[in-house]
Parts: structure tokens; C-alpha cells; sequence
């Protein structure tokens, strides 16, 4: 009896160390997460079956883009895996080339199976130079598919800016 005390003890202490794990800077980044979930779902309801199919996926609430001939992208965004938050991922790139302006989006990222989920889950993902999100309408979704894996859908927020590659960005990820 005293042994599964302990046991249920350690077990209530695990579970408060991971919920204080995650800092006041990650719970904002989750509850925007769930805010920008809603509006990309309400913005192309066929996205409903990348959420229900996908290995996982990753989504960045607030990426900002901004640039004049250099450019460069930044955001902080949540992993999900099996619809259950698994840790935290960042977004870096920079650029040269023919762009002007600035632009906030919500950028999401699928993955088709668990291999590919696992390759960004260990640093070794990243587009190809020439790889653009799908803008989202109303309705593009539905006829939507992977490629090489996965399939990213960007929706802007606020600006105006002349480039929707996702082409050279880099990813970071802390799971819990």
C-alpha cells in the first residue's frame, strides 16, 4: 500500500513539474495556437481533413515577414501530435531576391505520415528553395495534397508583401 502511495505521489509531482514546464511565453504561443486553429477552420473548412488525417503538424499563430531585397520570416508555433500539443517549434529564414513590404500570417505546416513528423521532430527538415505555401480561400483546401510529405497552407493576417515562398526556412523544436 505504502508503494503505490509513492508511486501515485511521484506521478502528481510529474504531472505538476510538466505543467510548469511550460513557460508564460509558451502558453501565449498555445492559446494563440487554438485561436489561429479556428480561424484558418473557419477561413477553409476543408483543412477539417488535414487535422483529422495528418501524422501531426505544426503551427505557427504569428509569423512576421517583412522585407526589400533581403527579406527574412520569424514565428513561434506549437507541434501537435495525434491532436495533442507535444512541444514547441520556431521558424526562422532569410533571403535575397525580389520582395518588398511586410506581412504578418498563420503559417501550418501537415505532415502525411509519422516518419515525416520525425524528421522535423530531429532538425532534419526543411523546404526545398523553390516551395510556396498554399494562400488559403475559401474552399482551395479541398483540393489540396501532399507533397514530399507535407502540405503548408499560409493565411495572411495583416500587410501586403510579393512573395509567399516558404522556400529556406529553418525549424527549431523543444518537445515538453
Amino acid at each position: 500500500m505504502r508503494l503505490i502511495k509513492s508511486l501515485v505521489l511521484v506521478g502528481i509531482m510529474l504531472f505538476a513539474f510538466t505543467l510548469t514546464a511550460q513557460n508564460k511565453k509558451d502558453r501565449k504561443i498555445m492559446n494563440d495556437a487554438k485561436r489561429a486553429k479556428k480561424t484558418l477552420l473557419k477561413a477553409d473548412s476543408g483543412l477539417e481533413r488535414f487535422f483529422d488525417k495528418s501524422a501531426g503538424y505544426v503551427l505557427f499563430p504569428n509569423v512576421g515577414k517583412g522585407g526589400f531585397i533581403i527579406g527574412g520570416a520569424s514565428g513561434n508555433g506549437v507541434l501537435y501530435e495525434g491532436g495533442e500539443a507535444a512541444g514547441m517549434a520556431g521558424l526562422k529564414k532569410l533571403n535575397v531576391g525580389l520582395q518588398a513590404g511586410g506581412q504578418a500570417i498563420i503559417e501550418i505546416i501537415f505532415f502525411e505520415t509519422a516518419v515525416d513528423l520525425e524528421r522535423f521532430k530531429e532538425g532534419k527538415f526543411q523546404f526545398a528553395a523553390e516551395t510556396s505555401a498554399v494562400a488559403l480561400k475559401s474552399g482551395i483546401a479541398f483540393n489540396a495534397k501532399y507533397k514530399d510529405g507535407v502540405a503548408v497552407f499560409a493565411l495572411p493576417k495583416a500587410g501586403l508583401m510579393a512573395d509567399a515562398s516558404v522556400g529556406g526556412q529553418k525549424f527549431s523544436y523543444r518537445p515538453f
